[in-house]
């Protein structure tokens, strides 16, 4: 508390100044209503100053002071108060707390700022009077001796409560700071809902990026295989395989710009675009794979837009996101696997956009574990059945290692399925890799 002492007496000491306004409204109207010209000098009536106090309630409802008050709470009573978030409009049980805390702290700062005023110079007159003569106080005469002693003692002692009083108002002031100037628990929820949009939204990108890049790579350990193995007596097909790989690399580093771009936005500003792409150039001179590192064609972005300045096209613009893939892409993704994939697909056109797009995200993941951990053509199904989307994913051949699960994609494919309340079995069975799914149509099936 010592330490804090004096920056707690100056937040009374500015509360007290902050009050002087009022008074003086105060004293001019005392003196209209008396009938005689008000003293200006002498603001710390106490009638005055209690009348005042409502009036500066309703100013505090009012007035924007919650971020001056926060400040000098935090910075000069060393209260830990917790930065209420930012909202649009200023809430009735906002302004009902702040109103309280400007009325304490101003009729506080008053109190103690009034005593500061009149204790200190008289204690500094008392302790002088021992080494003064005769002199007058309060209306009685002191004689040099013991008397002056005797009011010295007492100037000290007024001065000791005075530190008491100030120690003893800082101290509320800081245990009830954090109460009324803190966050409101409709401000905390709401905080809260923030947060757990944000967390949702970055799982989200998460899953995303976990399903495109996964499935990138296992279409390229697949694709680089097969190339090695026909690369002498099949050039052609070898051709192929790398011009897939190629797609697959380019694919999955679209996405992850994307997603890192969306997750740079907000927190700090993104650096220039030329050093990034000198970096990417150096690499594309110093390996053959980075050959499928190119620019979009005509100037234009990758997603087909052309920008006003010399950026890089996989770098997306600020709080933009890029087109979501949904199961009009499925055929595209069956042919960039490089897999042997026999498909059973219906009429999908009449599935809904979310479900689309989830649907897209977990056959990706369903395909990616079957070329990872099975053997053989791949069987996919999708079809609408009853008001339900089904899709299955399995493959015919020998299991390769009974102990995976699919790690985490089949945990995120479990996440995307239950957000639309379906079902979805994932494992390995007797002839290989299985993924089963059930998405209803409509949140209420």
């Amino acid at each position: 508390m010592r330490r804090n002492l004096p920056r707690r007496w100056a937040c009374l000491i500015l509360g007290g100044a902050l009050l002087m306004p009022y008074m003086m409204v105060g004293v001019l109207i005392s003196g209209l209503v008396r009938g005689r010209p008000a003293d200006l000098l002498l603001p710390l009536e106490v009638g005055v100053f209690v009348a005042m106090l409502p009036v500066v309630a309703v100013t505090g409802l009012f007035l924007p002071v919650r971020a001056l008050e926060l400040n000098a709470a935090q910075g000069l009573l060393g209260a830990r108060v917790e930065t209420p978030p930012r909202q649009a409009g200023r809430s009735w049980e906002e302004r009902r707390r702040t109103a309280a805390w400007f009325t304490l702290h101003l009729g506080a700062g008053g109190v103690v700022s009034g005593c500061t005023l009149a204790i200190v110079p008289f204690t500094m007159f008392t302790l002088a009077l021992p080494f003064t003569g005769r002199t007058r106080m309060l209306g009685m005469d002191v004689a040099p001796g013991r008397p002056a002693v005797g009011w010295a003692l007492a100037g000290l002692a007024l001065l000791a409560a005075l530190v008491v009083l100030a120690a003893g108002a800082g101290e509320l002031l800081a245990r009830l700071a954090p109460v009324l100037l803190g966050p409101t628990p409709s401000e905390r929820l709401a905080a809260a809902e923030e947060r757990a949009r944000t967390l949702a939204e970055r799982n989200r990108l998460a899953r995303e990026l976990h399903d495109s890049v996964g499935h990138a790579l296992s279409v390229v350990t697949l694709q680089a295989a097969a190339a090695g193995k026909v690369l002498d007596r099949d050039p052609g097909t070898a051709r192929t395989a790398l011009a897939a790989i190629e797609h697959s690399a380019r694919a999955a580093l679209e996405d992850l710009d994307h997603v890192l771009g969306v997750l740079r936005h907000g927190e700090e500003p993104r650096p220039a675009a030329a050093p990034e792409r000198d970096h990417r150039e150096k690499a594309r001179g110093s390996s053959p794979a980075g050959a499928a590192y190119e620019e979009a064609p005509d100037g234009e972005t990758s997603d087909g837009e052309t920008p006003d300045g010399d950026a890089s096209p996989r770098v997306p613009l600020p709080g933009r996101r890029a087109p979501q893939a949904t199961l009009a892409d499925l055929g595209a993704l069956v042919d960039a696997s490089g897999a042997e994939v026999h498909q059973d697909v219906g009429d999908l056109s009449g599935v809904p956009a979310m479900v689309s797009r989830e649907a897209y995200r977990i056959l990706q993941e369903a395909l990616t574990n079957a070329i990872r951990h099975g053997r053989g053509p791949v069987r996919l199904t999708a079809a609408v059945e009853d008001g339900e989307l089904r899709l299955e994913v399995a493959n015919d051949g020998r299991h390769g290692s009974a102990t995976r699960t699919g790690g985490r994609g089949v945990a995120g494919m479990r996440e995307r399925v239950r957000l639309l309340r379906g079902d979805l079995q994932a494992g390995p069975t007797d002839a290989g890799w299985q993924v089963t799914a059930r998405l209803p149509l409509r949140s209420g099936a």
